[in-house]
């Protein structure tokens, strides 16, 4: 069963509706109890990195997650959810994230190296390009997926960059470290790369339930 954080800011209904249309048990929840008992965990994300922090650190979300991490369950970020999950953001002000991954998540500059003004925010299909071998990306083309975000991550640590977006730069799209996952763009709106991206994730926490 996946356990998708509900802490007020988050994309619950498409992200659960794609988990239904895989048959894919879940829960939605703000319950710690009732996502302790989840094999893995989605933390979706739309809207504010700062007003996202301050609800999660305000019920107790972050430190659970923080824990349930260190104790080895999977945990998957969507759009605003990756950036969580990340040291921090430059959104409002400079604002602390989980931590779980080392980065911080940046404005888009508007323009680029010649001085011409590009949109923000990124909105829409863009080409993911794979970088290295992960559980989410097994048996997967490189295909478009569907962006809507004003600020992308950097200083990351380039072994966690498993897909990348060319956006006037490249753009961290899916990251991982260990059983931590990020995806910038939202797979529950990405067609079929979108879905098996999802799928991929699954399959992986049923492998992990199997060896333990």
């Amino acid at each position: 069963m996946i356990g998708i954080v509900d802490y007020g800011m988050g994309n619950l209904f498409s992200v659960s509706k794609a988990l239904e249309r895989m048959n894919v048990p879940y829960i939605i929840s703000d319950n710690k109890e009732q996502l302790a008992h989840a094999e893995a965990l989605i933390l979706p994300g739309v809207g504010a990195f700062r007003d996202a922090m301050k609800l999660l650190n305000e019920t107790g979300l972050a430190s659970f997650i923080t824990e349930q991490v260190q104790k080895g369950k999977p945990i998957l970020g969507i759009c605003l959810g990756m950036q969580l999950l990340f040291e921090e953001s430059e959104e409002n002000g400079l604002h602390k994230g989980l931590g779980l991954l080392n980065g911080r998540a940046v404005h888009f500059s508007g323009k680029d190296q010649d001085g011409s003004s590009y949109k923000v925010p990124h909105m829409g299909w863009n080409k993911l390009d794979f970088h290295k071998q992960s559980p989410l990306t097994e048996e997967l083309k490189e295909d478009h997926v569907y962006f809507v975000h004003s600020y992308y991550i950097t200083e990351h640590e380039r072994d966690t960059l498993i897909a990348s977006a060319d956006y006037f730069g490249e753009v961290p799209a899916v990251v991982g470290k260990e059983k931590v996952f990020g995806m910038q763009f939202h797979p529950e709106k990405s067609g079929d790369l979108g879905v098996k991206l999802l799928q991929n994730y699954t399959r992986y926490v049923k492998s992990m339930e199997v060896l333990k």
